[in-house]
């Protein structure tokens, strides 16, 4: 009965706050219906300046070409190869493509490495299709599993899930303890005989309640605005964010144990929810990063759920397929809401 009336307590808490309510119910809303179009890998709008010194029917059919492709900005044809260059000294092009002799020269700007080489990439398939119709013949054809029309927003928009629970369950709970040390009101916790198991669970309860209301709108907007849902079974989508919740929550309360201010432990959060994100895999794939950062996804839980989530929504992986990603997050999770309990005094 103890532990009804605390996290009654913490439910009337955030009710009567009059920014959480809102942050809670708009956040995820804000996230879902602006990051899948924004957080994209795909290389567009780049600028190509043409230098045709053929003047050919083959040559124009290749500018063309370049032309009507929605990856580029077509910024007209250069009389030589150093005007075009000085184009992309002022930052007016990003590519030139010289053709001369029945060759072609595409030279990037890779200031931007992914913008260059993506860039030159889609040109030079543009060029081979033009220029050597019989090579492309003669390619072999790709078929793509899962995702077969490469759509960014289905890889991404799992991925969101996590980061907008690694902020609402991880700050929220941090900022809510250090807010009453710095009011007094958690010495009267203190004094009463609630035991320390009871009152961690009274603060992590309502924040995986709020994970779930979480995780299901932003299932839903997925569904209703860009008609995505997920591939696999919803039980695990479910099981895989409460694990995730559970470990979040308790590190930003073994993080307010050791915070005496809410300055101090929204510094101290930030920059381990920067590292967390950052060597997950959420942007780009863990084997690319140097051996000893890919050692350090053995212990970042973010890791784990993002691999599991994307198995199951996209590819409607089961069990088999997430079961150690399963256990990490749970043991992980066990791990941090025995320090959360261990770390926190009643004398304090």
């Amino acid at each position: 009965m103890t532990l009804h009336y605390l996290i009654q307590k913490e439910f009337l808490q955030i009710r009567r706050n009059s920014f959480l309510p809102r942050l809670i119910i708009l956040f995820p809303i804000v996230i879902m219906c602006v990051m899948p179009w924004v957080m994209s890998m795909e290389v567009k709008n780049i600028r190509v300046a043409v230098v045709d010194n053929d003047r050919t029917t083959q040559s124009q059919r290749l500018v063309h070409a370049v032309e009507a492709s929605r990856y580029f900005i077509f910024t007209g044809q250069k009389p030589s190869y150093k005007a075009a260059l000085a184009e992309v000294e002022k930052g007016q092009a990003d590519i030139v493509l010289e053709i001369q002799g029945g060759q072609c020269l595409i030279a990037a700007n890779a200031v931007n490495g992914t913008k260059g080489a993506m860039g030159s990439a889609y040109l030079s398939q543009i060029v081979v299709s033009r220029v050597a119709p019989a090579a492309v013949l003669a390619q072999p054809s790709v078929l793509m599993l899962y995702n077969k029309h490469q759509n960014y927003k289905l890889y991404m928009i799992p991925a969101l899930l996590a980061i907008v629970m690694m902020l609402l369950t991880g700050f929220l709970p941090t900022l809510n303890i250090v807010g009453e040390k710095e009011a007094g009101t958690i010495e009267q916790i203190n004094v009463t005989p609630v035991s320390k198991w009871a009152f961690i669970l009274a603060k992590l309860v309502p924040y995986w309640l709020i994970a779930l209301f979480v995780v299901t709108a932003c299932l839903l907007l997925a569904w209703a605005i860009y008609g995505i849902t997920s591939a696999g079974s919803l039980l695990w989508v479910y099981v895989l964010a409460m694990l995730l919740a559970l470990f979040f929550s308790s590190f930003g309360l073994v993080v307010s144990n050791y915070s005496d201010t809410m300055q101090q432990a929204i510094f101290v959060m930030w920059f381990f929810v920067v590292c967390i994100l950052l060597l997950s895999g959420l942007f780009t794939p863990t084997r690319s990063m140097p051996s000893w950062a890919y050692l350090t996804t053995y212990v970042n839980p973010m890791h784990y759920f993002i691999d599991a989530i994307r198995t199951v929504f996209i590819r409607g992986g089961g069990f088999e397929a997430i079961a150690r990603q399963l256990l990490a997050l749970l043991a992980i999770g066990l791990f941090m809401s025995v320090w959360a309990v261990q770390s926190y005094k009643k004398n304090q």
